[in-house]
């Protein structure tokens, strides 16, 4: 399956946003505090954001929580890091079906402990079916990643005998990123003061707006997202037309 068309006009509000949360450990160390400390705080800003985008019928957020440069971290943030992931899973788990939220990981997943890995099949079981939000969390992901993966599968597909390499299309190649079944993002935020994307959704960002702050992740609350989303609602996006024919279509 392609992923659906970019819409090019959702109102005034996104359909998808993407988030790269950053400045979890730095928001830590400012209060004296171990870094998993920020991480925690971290995840009641997710819970709000969650909250609120189903509040604005935004009907999907995919959140970058875990990288495959993440590894390289000390080894005992990740694995702290990766027991957050895994309770916060299994303590969240029943509210977000109850609200009817669809849970999506992607990435890599080979690499991490059995526990999460199980907490992520639940998931995925219990809430595939729930249409209210979908809710996308990237660990162990990569852009680069997901375009190597999804050309080895083309690769596959045209030896066999399956397809002619001639009938490779971008909508081919997006049928075989971990978003196939995601729209592709209308908005992006990162929080922490870093202005670059980091390997995240490198395909899917292409006519994504993009929106950096410096606030750390632990202080993006509810105003700080109420400023993020009026700033896109500000922008007109064009899709390589001119302003004149986006006026036409209003």
């Amino acid at each position: 399956m392609s992923a659906p068309d970019p819409v090019e006009n959702y109102g005034n509000t996104p359909r998808h946003i993407a988030v790269i949360m950053d400045g979890n450990g730095r928001w830590a160390k400012q209060r004296g505090l171990p870094r998993v400390a920020g991480h925690r705080q971290g995840v009641e800003i997710i819970k709000s954001m969650v909250q609120t985008c189903g509040q604005r019928g935004i009907p999907y957020l995919t959140l970058f929580a875990f990288s495959r440069e993440n590894w390289k971290r000390p080894s005992t943030e990740v694995t702290l890091l990766l027991e957050l992931l895994a309770s916060t899973l299994e303590n969240e788990l029943l509210g977000l079906h109850e609200h009817r939220i669809r849970l999506r990981i992607i990435g890599d997943l080979s690499r991490f402990p059995q526990r999460l890995q199980q907490a992520i099949t639940d998931a995925d079981e219990l809430t595939r079916n729930n249409k209210a939000l979908n809710l996308t969390i990237a660990i162990n992901y990569g852009g680069k990643w997901d375009l190597l993966e999804a050309c080895k599968s083309i690769v596959e597909l045209v030896e066999q005998g399956e397809i002619p390499s001639a009938s490779i299309t971008p909508e081919l190649i997006e049928s075989q990123l971990c978003t196939h079944e995601l729209p592709e993002p209308d908005f992006f935020i990162r929080t922490g003061g870093e202005q670059r994307i980091s390997n995240f959704l490198l395909w899917q960002l292409a006519y994504t707006e993009l929106y950096f702050t410096h606030i750390y992740w632990p202080d993006f609350n509810q105003a700080c997202f109420d400023k993020a989303l009026q700033t896109f609602a500000n922008r007109q996006r064009r899709f390589g037309k001119t302003s004149a024919q986006i006026k036409q279509l209003e």
